[in-house]
């Protein structure tokens, strides 16, 4: 199960609730902004310049560094046709990559299957958090789902692997549904020794990892921590996913949007030393996304559900730069009063999968779509 390969991590941290980019990526020379945002535009002077136009919401100082090294891909008006301002919808075509219609299969867990073909490893995908988001679901792929490293485990205070066994097999009894207990008694014969090996492997980590970085009492840095531990343990674990939020801003943004930035941006200074620390700089890469923008006006303290986003691509290969155009803020331009979107997320999906993954991305992005150059095949 260990490995001693170097191979190349892709680790996704989604925004939950919809991230404003206009106040993320502040076109601060533009009076527009300033216009439609009385309540809630952020001061020329605390912004962190990119260029003479836009620059980093104040609280994201990591990101700037970042920036500043030449690590990070800025992708511009980020999105999909026809976009959807719910939060399932939007959350679900950016899971399942298919905004035409009701996916069956999740990005992520479609490139962990495609990772590894024959099954051989139970932790090729991880999830750090609550739940199991669809970007990772795939009909026979097994993907771990842990809320604290340090406690996780399939009836971890059970020492005896045989006990262990005739409890999970007894709750599949109790708990499943009278007409689908065989089916669940079923998973359980079949996946029961994988997912208790793979538990088990994971309560290890910890124990293997060693690191000068101390991260902050926040869950998006101990999330990040967990997967540092993961990554530097040489389990194979080639995607790893965390969340953060909510960024469902819709009042007191100013405060609100500031402190999830800040701590996210923290939680990314972390992170990315401890990569270094560890070795493991050069070859992971970080996608940052979120499921839709906000609208361009304001409604006083907040802004509501919109279009146009930004995502962030960063890492110790990565080309940095501006990618995708920044829509424009004229009323003319505006699409029902959001931002229009300019660049499909699925050709930030396609470049990732491809040139940094290795793998055929038209099955699954659906699709042939123009890929970028911030990272190099």
């Amino acid at each position: 199960m260990v490995s001693t390969k170097k191979e190349r991590s892709l680790v996704v941290i989604e925004l939950n609730g919809g991230n404003d980019a206009l106040n993320t990526i502040v076109p601060f020379n533009n009076g527009l902004y300033y216009d439609y945002r009385p309540g809630i535009g952020i001061a020329q002077q605390d912004v962190l310049p990119i260029n003479e136009e836009y620059g980093f919401n104040p609280n994201m100082p990591a990101v700037k560094d970042l920036w500043d090294r030449g690590e990070l891909a800025i992708i511009n008006g980020i999105g999909y046709p026809q976009p959807n301002r719910s939060h399932f919808r939007s959350r679900d075509i950016w899971y399942t990559a298919e905004p035409d219609a009701i996916g069956t299969e999740g990005w992520l867990g479609a490139a962990i299957r495609d990772l590894d073909a024959k099954g051989e490893n139970v932790l090729t995908g991880v999830n750090f958090g609550r739940g199991l988001p669809r970007a990772l679901v795939c009909k026979g792929v097994p993907v771990a789902s842990v809320g604290n490293l340090e406690t996780y485990g399939l009836l971890p205070d059970i020492d005896d692997e045989n006990v262990r066994h005739h409890a999970l097999d007894a709750l599949g009894r109790m708990y499943g549904p009278a007409g689908g207990r065989d089916m669940v008694a079923q998973a359980l014969s079949e996946n029961g020794s994988q997912a208790l090996m793979g538990a088990d492997i994971l309560r290890t980590a910890p124990e293997r990892y060693s690191s000068s970085v101390e991260y902050a009492d926040t869950p998006i840095s101990q999330g990040l921590k967990n997967a540092a531990q993961v990554m530097s343990a040489g389990l194979g674990t080639r995607i790893l996913y965390a969340q953060h939020g909510s960024f469902d801003t819709h009042s007191d943004e100013l405060r609100a949007h500031g402190k999830l930035w800040q701590d996210a941006s923290t939680a990314i200074a972390d992170f990315t030393e401890d990569l270094k620390e560890q070795g493991l700089w050069e070859d992971t890469l970080v996608l940052v996304w979120s499921e839709f923008g906000r609208r361009v006006r304001d409604n006083g303290t907040g802004c509501d559900h919109g279009s146009g986003g930004v995502a962030f691509v960063f890492g110790g290969s990565v080309q940095g730069g501006l990618f995708g155009q920044y829509p424009s803020l004229r009323e003319a331009d505006l699409s029902e009063g959001d931002m229009a979107y300019t660049t499909d997320f699925r050709s930030t999906y396609a470049t990732i999968l491809d040139r940094w993954l290795g793998l055929d991305p038209d099955p699954i992005v659906h699709g042939q779509f123009e890929q970028f150059d911030f990272v190099g095949r």
